[in-house]
């Protein structure tokens, strides 16, 4: 039943890069014969127009030394035999220039719909394709057959309407022709024959020009993929959205876990207290500013803090400062010009706490005043209220 509806569902986007190049692996790729066959017999009768007298000649030549018999000939049959073999590769020799400029244009327009394309797998047997029942399916009740079929008529109505109407002109012409002597006659009537030739050639241009487009439509029509299609393609190259997101939620646990072994080299912990915790490093060896090197919100601020105590990382407590770190500083950036002299006040702090007595009055807790354009609410939206 799902592969019923999977075949039911209405093809209408176009195809991946990948299902096109799969396609072209496979050998699928638009192709029009019918300009193949248009250009190769174009090609015959230009070059039976140019040079069809000097082959009709040498042709006639070899044709009429093989009727001319001696007494050796006559009675040695391997003789014979031996001249025959000898006059078919002087035939042979004769035809290769035509042959060759006929393999060039095949070359050249077989790749002029869809491209140059070579593929094994369009060449391998398929058992498929040896099953007589699937083959008179495809060949005579498909859509693709009525179209050839209809081809096929056409071409035939088309030349046979155009050399009826050449015969029909040309009856005056052949009609003088049997008043001629015999080598004026021939050079007339073959004249005749190689324009006919040539104007019927041409007239498979006409049946080229509406088969090459309709093969490009057809293909690209084949190449469409339905909307479960391309999910499944998306699925199966870039992995599922559960997937994807347990990579995206163990990375962010090794992150975390990275962040907070860090802790240790911090030198504050800047807490809001409830929501948010910002570690802060600090060389005073260095012109740098404080780095922060972690922070967190709830459940991960908890953990800061945490941390922070097993590793003897001294805690300050100031909301709007810790808040402004959270929302414009990442983990592993410099804290902010706005904030330097905030910051500055907290280090200071810290480093002196050792230094001097807690009771005395220089021991008294800083309040860091923070920027207007750095005061945000719990939820990172700007405010002007100050939580010191």
């Amino acid at each position: 039943m799902a592969e019923q509806q999977d075949e039911s569902q209405e093809k209408t986007e176009e195809p991946t890069p990948k299902r096109l190049a799969k396609a072209r692996e496979d050998g699928q790729i638009a192709r029009s014969q019918e300009v193949t066959i248009a250009a190769s017999v174009i090609c015959v009768a230009l070059y039976f127009s140019l040079f069809g007298a000097a082959l009709v000649s040498d042709l006639a030549e070899i044709f009429a030394g093989n009727f001319v018999f001696d007494r050796l000939g006559v009675m040695e049959p391997q003789v014979a035999s031996g001249r025959l073999a000898s006059s078919m590769l002087d035939a042979l020799v004769a035809l290769i220039p035509l042959f060759t400029i006929l393999m060039l244009v095949v070359l050249a327009f077989s790749g002029l719909v869809g491209g140059y394309n070579f593929s094994w797998k369009a060449i391998q047997p398929k058992a498929s394709k040896l099953n007589p029942i699937s083959g008179i399916k495809n060949k005579i009740f498909s859509m693709r057959s009525i179209v050839e079929l209809f081809k096929a008529l056409s071409k035939f109505a088309v030349v046979a309407g155009v050399g009826a109407f050449l015969i029909l002109e040309s009856i005056d012409s052949f009609g003088q022709i049997s008043l001629m002597a015999l080598e004026p006659g021939l050079k007339s009537g073959s004249t005749i024959i190689v324009i006919s030739f040539l104007v019927v050639s041409s007239m498979l241009i006409l049946i080229a020009s509406i088969d090459a487009p309709y093969q490009i439509f057809q293909q690209n029509k084949k190449m469409k993929m339905s909307l479960k299609e391309v999910k499944d393609e998306r699925k199966e190259t870039d992995g599922s959205p559960e997937v994807k997101q347990r990579i995206r939620q163990k990375q962010r646990e090794l992150s975390n876990a990275r962040m907070i072994d860090a802790i240790v080299d911090a030198d504050v912990v800047i807490t809001n207290p409830d929501h948010f915790a910002i570690a802060l490093a600090y060389d005073p060896s260095s012109d740098d500013p404080p780095m922060v090197i972690a922070k967190g919100a709830d459940l991960i601020a908890e953990r800061i803090k945490e941390k922070a105590s097993e590793s003897g990382v001294p805690l300050f407590e100031s909301p709007s400062l810790a808040r402004a770190l959270f929302f414009t500083t990442e983990v592993g950036s410099y804290v902010p010009e706005a904030l330097f002299e905030a910051v500055a006040v907290v280090i200071a702090y810290i480093f002196n706490l050792n230094s001097i007595n807690r009771s005395s009055p220089e021991a008294s807790v800083p309040q860091p005043q923070i920027p207007d354009d750095m005061l945000f609410d719990s939820d990172g939206n700007k405010t002007s209220i100050i939580d010191v």
